[in-house]
């Protein structure tokens, strides 16, 4: 075939006349007299009808079409209300492209075995729009720090030391030498910023965390800023921005997806437009006391159960701010006004999605830093590089991390994590 071929989106757009497209079956049925094709490309899905007085010659081949076969169709397009997108194209020439056996997935598989068939699923119209998404997502956090005047910054992923907790990091055997999967970027983007001041990554992050939930990944991609000489507020107000920012690029690209995915976008919009609520880990133990009859003892990090209870009372995300100091990575800055407490801050997102944002502002002070690691069971000689960048020229300076696919889990509506990207590795699952 050497039509000038197009996509099924601008197919429709077209509406009339003829037109030549191409992609795969998505469904198929009929009769000995009509085929009854629904195709599918990157763009949308469209009928396409094969009259058996038409294709005489193929109709052997065309009747054993079973899903996923792909195809090049030519014909006449025009409005038909019965069409799944409201247009249908009646066809005058098909080249078959590639056959397919009987696909493997169907509405009976459960989560296991389709997460053996994940390299098939992906083509699936609620993965498809999951991953569209996802890339308005990150073209997105790009998008928003690009604008502050923020430089892109990598930082490596075989490293030393760990940053967020010995007991959540892989381990690597590097020519012998023991290392391990960074965590967060963290310890290797503070130094960036002495040159560059304003950078973010996007990148991998590993935590070998020995969890079986639907929002837990042991491989997962970290949006992380660092920026010199601003302050906590400064974090709150930037990580609010952001996601905002996100949601509304989403809400103006992705409408259709977020259809496609039965998204109620009204509680999408309700967080573009509100102020999120800022409190302290204090207000949170008084307020889950008296609101959900929850007792946390001082000193306690809030655990899944306790930011999923928080999170039903808000419509919008909640940003919790200082939180005990021995609960937290150990470059948070103590807060000058009680050193029990840290300058750090975690965004719960609202419908039960958990923490999407980590924040602090960053501890200057070496002894305090050499304390905190030793409280955490850590050798402060791994980290003489860290203590550098606070003997020449230290300056206030602070940053954050957010979960890419905990944020859109809870923009998608997803009942787990492992939708939000394409492979999902985890406790259990690392294959295909």
């Amino acid at each position: 075939m050497k039509a000038k071929f197009i996509s099924i989106a601008e197919a429709i757009g077209q509406g009339r006349g003829e037109v030549a497209v191409r992609g795969w079956v998505y469904r198929e049925r009929g009769s000995n007299k009509m085929k009854f094709v629904v195709l599918r490309d990157a763009s949308d899905i469209i009928q396409i009808v094969f009259s058996r007085e038409k294709f005489e010659k193929q109709w052997d081949e065309i009747d054993k079409l079973q899903v996923e076969a792909s195809l090049q169709v030519t014909g006449e397009i025009y409005a038909d209300k019965r069409a799944p997108t409201g247009f249908e194209i009646k066809a005058r020439e098909i080249e078959i492209v590639g056959r397919s056996e009987k696909f493997p997935i169907n509405k009976s598989l459960n989560e296991e075995l389709l997460g053996d068939r994940r390299h098939l699923w992906i083509r699936s119209r609620k993965m498809t729009s999951i991953l569209k998404i996802r890339d308005s997502v990150l073209e997105a956090i790009r998008e928003h720090w690009r604008r502050k005047g923020f430089y892109e910054y990598h930082s490596p992923t075989l490293i030393g030391m760990q940053a967020e907790g010995g007991a959540t990091v892989f381990k690597v055997n590097y020519f012998g030498k023991p290392l391990f999967l960074a965590q967060t970027w963290q310890l290797h983007a503070e130094p960036g910023i002495f040159g560059l001041e304003k950078i973010f990554t996007i990148q991998p992050s590993f935590r070998a965390e020995k969890s079986k939930t639907s929002r837990h990944l042991t491989e997962y991609w970290h949006a992380e800023m660092e920026v010199a000489w601003e302050d906590f507020d400064y974090l709150q107000d930037d990580a609010e921005q952001i996601v905002k920012h996100v949601i509304s690029v989403v809400l103006k690209k992705n409408i259709k997806e977020l259809e496609i995915l039965e998204r109620d976008v009204k509680k999408l919009e309700i967080c573009v437009r509100k102020k999120f609520p800022r409190i302290s880990y204090d207000e949170v133990l008084k307020i889950l006391k008296e609101k959900k009859k929850i007792h946390i003892p001082w000193g306690k990090d809030l655990r899944t159960i306790e930011e999923d209870k928080l999170s039903e009372l808000y419509d919008t995300p909640v940003i919790v701010t200082k939180y005990p100091k021995a609960v937290k990575a150990f470059y948070m800055k103590e807060s000058p006004e009680d050193a029990k407490v840290v300058l750090g801050f975690d965004m719960i997102a609202p419908e039960g999605y958990g923490e999407i944002v980590g924040a602090s502002q960053r501890e200057e002070d070496i002894e305090k830093l050499k304390e905190n690691l030793k409280a955490q069971g850590e050798d402060p000689k791994k980290y003489e590089f860290y203590f550098d960048t606070r003997r020449y020229g230290s300056v206030p300076h602070g940053g954050y991390g957010m979960g890419v696919e905990r944020l859109i889990a809870w923009i998608c509506g997803l009942d787990t994590i492992k939708d939000a990207i394409a492979f999902p590795r985890t406790m259990t699952r690392w294959k295909p």
